[in-house]
């Protein structure tokens, strides 16, 4: 019976260690200090022993870590959400392309370097048309290098001269990477003023949006892109044209 007892006690303790992530930590060695060297002893063999004999088991707790920590993220980023809302779906700089009085907002944390971004742009842009009822806010958050950064500073300078959409969309239609030379050409292929532009991106007010999107997906934990949110739902990664209307008709039904 005191056998029986022991092999309980220790699976239910083990159970919620590797459950809470704890394991090999000072918490562990707390409990573990409750257990006589005896115990301890044979506690570990009777656990290993039925864990070798349920492996599953391990899988399970695994699951259910991963799943406690997904919702601890999303309730996290939901927050930021809320403290933050003006800031993710009415920018003060006004990066929005679409309707800008859609019903529906999406959301984009891109880099014009990317090459998920750039594949997933066609759709985005075919979604928009096809709609007429969404509104895009596209947040430059250049993480792939110097070029990326003045791809964005670009961009963002382009406002000043009403252009911002063309050259957002003839810098993620560009196939391959980007350099600073090829962003000023391409930039004057759309008919932007160039030496304006150039003098227009040194503005500390470009620098300032940029590092703004740069806090602002550091608070939402996004490390990488693009990064998507409909609504209030976010989607890691790029996403497909079915799956952003399908997202875009469940943010409608909310």
């Amino acid at each position: 019976m005191k056998k029986d007892n022991l092999v309980l006690k220790s699976i239910t303790r083990i159970a919620a260690w590797v459950a809470t992530a704890t394991l090999a930590t000072g918490a562990l060695a707390q409990e573990k200090s409750n257990f006589s060297d005896a115990e301890k002893k044979e506690m570990r063999g009777l656990i290993r022993a039925y864990l070798l004999e349920n492996p599953e088991i391990i899988n399970e707790m695994v699951d259910i870590l991963q799943d406690k920590q997904a919702a601890e993220r999303e309730k996290k980023q939901q927050d930021v959400i809320a403290k933050n809302r003006d800031a993710i779906f009415n920018p003060p700089e006004a990066t929005v392309i679409g309707n800008v009085k859609g019903d529906v907002t999406v959301v984009e944390f891109f880099d014009y370097n990317c090459g998920y971004c750039k594949s997933m742009f066609p759709a985005v842009m075919e979604t928009l048309a096809e709609d007429g009822k969404i509104k895009l806010v596209v947040k430059e958050f250049p993480i792939l290098g110097p070029a990326s950064e003045t791809a964005a500073k670009a961009a963002l300078a382009a406002r000043k001269q009403g252009r911002y959409s063309e050259m957002h969309q003839a810098l993620l239609n560009h196939k391959g990477s980007l350099t600073d030379g090829l962003i000023l050409q391409i930039a004057e292929d759309q008919g932007i003023n160039v030496p304006q532009l150039q003098a227009d991106m040194k503005d500390k007010s470009i620098r300032d949006i940029i590092d703004r999107n740069r806090d602002l997906a550091r608070e939402l934990q996004i490390s990488g892109t693009p990064a998507v949110f409909v609504g209030d739902n976010f989607f890691p990664g790029a996403i497909s044209k079915e799956n952003l209307k399908i997202a875009i008709e469940e943010a409608r039904r909310k």
